[in-house]
C-alpha cells in the first residue's frame, strides 16, 4: 500500500514502500581505514524541559545506539556536533555523556574519540577561552578517551590574529598526554565559526591550520576537515605530516575521499555514518580486500540522502538523522534536545524516508512505514 508524501509546493505523491531491508550482520573494525560515526543523542521525551534549559537525556538509548555502531567495527565520535554541541546540549550533559560513553566503549571494545571545546563559557578573554579547553580535555582525557579538540566559537571571537590560534593550540597540544585529532568546522555547520585559523580566506586559514600541525605532529593523530570541499581536503591531505592522518568530515564527497587516489586516502569521522553506520562499516570492509569498485557501488547511492540531510541550512542536519534513528527502531520517539524536531520542515523529513527507505536502511520496514504514517497523519497529510 502506498503512501502520500508531501511536496514543498502542497501537493502529495504516492510512494510504494520498500518490502526487505538491506540486511547488513555485524562485523569487526575494518582495517585499511580509521572510520568513526559521529553519534546522535536520544533526548528524554518526558522530561518538563523548554528551549535553553539543561538537556534531558535518555541514557539507555543512547548508549544503546553506540552499542549498536560498535557492534558493526565502527568507531564512536562522542559529544560532537551530531550529539548537537552547541545546539542543545549543554557542557555537563556532554561530561556526562563522555564519562558514560567512554565507560561502555572500555566495556565492550569499541573505540570512542570525544570532543573537547569550550562550550562552558558563552564567550571570554584568550585566557579564559584556553581554560575551558584545559577543562574539557581533562575530562576527556580522564574518562579515558581519545580527546578531539573542537573549533571553539569563543575562540572565534576573541582571537584577534593567527598568530592567536598558533600560540593557544601549542600549549594544548603541549598538554595533551596522547595525540589529539584536530577539527576544522566550517561555517556552513556553525556561523559562529566563520573567519576560523585567523582569517576568511582558506587559502591563508589552511597555512597557519598546517603551522599548527607541523609544530607538534607527534601530538596529531588526525585532522577532521568539514569545509564540504572535496579538492581543498585532497591538497592539504597531502600536504599532512607523516602519520597524521586525514579523517573527512565531508558529508557531500566521503565515497570518493575515503576510495583517495594515487597519492593517499582519508580516513572518515562522519555524522552521516549515523544513519548509514551498518552499510558504511560493510562498504570499508570491501575496501580492506582492495575492491574499491565495489566499494564506491555500496557507498556512491547513498550520497543523494547525505546531501539532502546536510542541504542548507546545514547545521540543522541532526533533525534528519534522528528522525531517521527513530523510523529506524533506535528509539522510540522522535523528540530531541532543545526541541530541534521543529527545525527541518515536512517534506525534507518526507523525502529523508523515501531516500532511506529506497537505500533499505530500515532494519523493519514495516515498523518505518507505521511511524510515518502517524507522523504524516499528526502533521496534516492523512494516509
Amino acid at each position: 500500500m502506498s503512501l502520500l508524501l508531501p511536496r514543498p509546493d502542497g501537493t502529495t505523491r504516492a510512494y510504494e514502500p520498500r518490502a526487505t531491508p538491506l540486511v547488513l550482520p555485524p562485523g569487526p573494525p575494518p582495517t585499511s581505514r580509521t572510520v568513526f560515526s559521529a553519534a546522535h543523542v536520544v533526548a528524554a521525551p518526558y522530561a518538563d524541559t523548554s528551549p535553553g534549559s539543561p538537556a534531558a537525556i535518555d541514557w539507555d538509548a543512547t548508549l544503546a545506539f553506540r552499542r549498536h555502531l560498535w557492534s558493526h567495527g565502527l568507531g564512536v565520535a562522542e559529544a560532537m556536533d551530531t550529539a548537537q554541541r552547541g545546539m542543545g546540549l549543554d557542557w555537563p550533559t556532554a561530561a556526562e555523556l563522555i564519562r558514560r560513553s567512554a565507560a561502555e566503549a572500555k566495556a565492550v571494545g569499541g573505540r570512542i574519540a570525544c570532543g573537547a571545546g569550550t562550550d562552558q563559557i558563552g564567550s571570554g578573554n584568550l585566557t579564559e577561552v584556553k581554560a575551558a579547553y584545559e577543562e574539557q580535555l581533562g575530562v576527556v582525557e580522564g574518562a579515558g578517551a581519545q580527546p578531539i579538540l573542537m573549533a571553539s566559537r569563543a575562540l572565534a571571537a576573541a582571537a584577534r590574529t593567527p598568530e592567536d590560534y598558533l600560540s593557544l593550540y601549542t600549549d594544548l597540544l603541549r598538554q595533551a598526554s596522547e595525540p589529539v585529532i584536530l577539527h576544522w568546522l566550517g561555517p556552513m555547520f556553525d556561523p559562529a565559526l566563520d573567519g576560523y585559523w585567523g582569517s576568511a580566506d582558506l587559502d591563508t586559514a589552511t597555512e597557519t591550520f598546517l603551522e599548527v600541525i607541523a609544530a607538534h605532529p607527534d601530538k596529531v593523530d588526525g585532522i577532521k576537515i568539514s569545509l564540504l570541499d572535496a579538492r581543498r581536503e585532497v591538497e592539504l591531505r597531502h600536504r599532512l605530516p607523516d602519520g597524521v592522518r586525514c579523517y573527512t568530515g565531508d558529508d557531500f564527497n566521503y565515497p570518493e575521499l575515503i576510495a583517495g587516489d594515487q597519492l593517499g586516502f582519508s580516513h572518515a569521522l562522519l555524522g552521516i555514518f549515523d544513519p548509514l553506520g551498518p552499510l558504511a562499516a560493510e562498504a570499508v570492509r570491501v575496501l580492506d580486500k582492495g575492491d574499491a569498485g565495489s566499494f564506491r557501488a555500496a557507498l556512491d547511492p547513498t550520497v543523494e540522502l547525505s546531501r539532502h540531510l546536510f542541504e542548507t541550512p546545514t547545521r540543522f542536519y541532526k533533525t534528519g538523522v534522528v528522525f531517521l534513528a527513530w523510523l529506524a527502531g533506535h528509539q522510540a520517539h522522535f523528540t530531541m534536545v532543545g526541541g530541534l524536531q521543529s527545525a527541518r520542515s515536512l517534506p525534507h523529513l518526507a523525502r529523508a524516508y523515501e531516500l532511506a527507505d529506497a537505500l533499505g536502511l530500515f532494519p523493519d520496514p514495516g515498523l518505518a512505514e507505521t511511524r510515518v504514517k502517524s507522523f504524516l497523519n499528526v502533521c496534516g497529510v492523512p494516509q
